[in-house]
């Protein structure tokens, strides 16, 4: 007997329904296994985080286990007041997303999307710096948990770092997806992605900039070799939290 619910896993985290979400092998995630997803939706249920943020987002598979990590404390009645778990005062699961095509496309851009159907993120379709100003400042959101996955060049990373660590919680927490310098030196570039060689060149952008996080910072890096049988590498995660 699982912990788990893996039929539940292979439906609607890693696949949407009978089509496997795109990226996941990123996170480790397979059919029945959630990767470092589990990692994140174990963050969010401890911090009781309610607003959770994922700059990039693939195929959603982040977004989705944010929503169901929020919607899990909602069922528990952790969040007070009467709002729907998906958006108002107890917060919301925000993508930021400009859907140019580098780094690969999205598939959750219609509203008939199996994301939007079943997870019901805030969807914010612009670069994050734009984003950041256009609609986080704007609405003077704060932010519980922040996970960096969109622009991978490294002047593109340190932005989005140091835009949205200003609107980070007190107790906040950061992840960056593909902090493993290894990965950026294997990288499989799968057909999807629209420029080859550019995405090629910049993926390492994640593994330059978290050599220079500063000592105010507490900075935990997890590189999990052999990510799956069939790939290169790990990808890497770290989290950051300040000191």
């Amino acid at each position: 007997m699982s912990i788990l619910n893996k039929n539940y896993i292979k439906s609607s985290i890693t696949n949407n329904e009978d089509k496997p979400v795109s990226y996941r092998w990123t996170h480790g995630a397979t059919d029945l296994d959630l990767g470092d997803g589990l990692l994140v939706y174990s963050i969010i249920q401890y911090m009781r985080a309610k607003t959770c943020v994922c700059l990039g987002s693939g195929g959603g598979f982040i977004p989705r286990i944010m929503s169901q990590a929020r919607r899990d404390l909602y069922e528990q009645n952790i969040f007070e007041g009467n709002n729907e778990w998906n958006w108002g005062d107890i917060g919301s699961t925000i993508i930021v997303d400009a859907n140019n095509g580098v780094g690969g496309e999205t598939d959750w851009t219609n509203k008939n999307s199996f994301l939007r159907k079943n997870f019901y993120p805030r969807i914010i379709l612009e670069t994050t710096e734009n984003a950041y100003y256009n609609f986080f400042v704007k609405e003077d959101i704060t932010i519980d948990y922040l996970h960096i996955d969109a622009d991978h060049s490294y002047e593109g990373v340190k932005l989005d770092f140091e835009l949205y660590s200003k609107i980070l919680s007190p107790n906040g927490i950061i992840s960056i997806h593909d902090t493993d310098i290894k990965y950026s030196k294997n990288h499989i570039i799968t057909k999807d992605v629209s420029d080859q060689n550019h995405h090629k060149e910049y993926a390492n952008g994640p593994a330059k900039f978290i050599k220079e996080i500063k000592k105010d910072w507490q900075r935990f890096d997890l590189f999990n070799e052999g990510i799956l049988p069939s790939k290169p590498s790990s990808t890497g995660l770290t989290l950051l939290r300040r000191a």
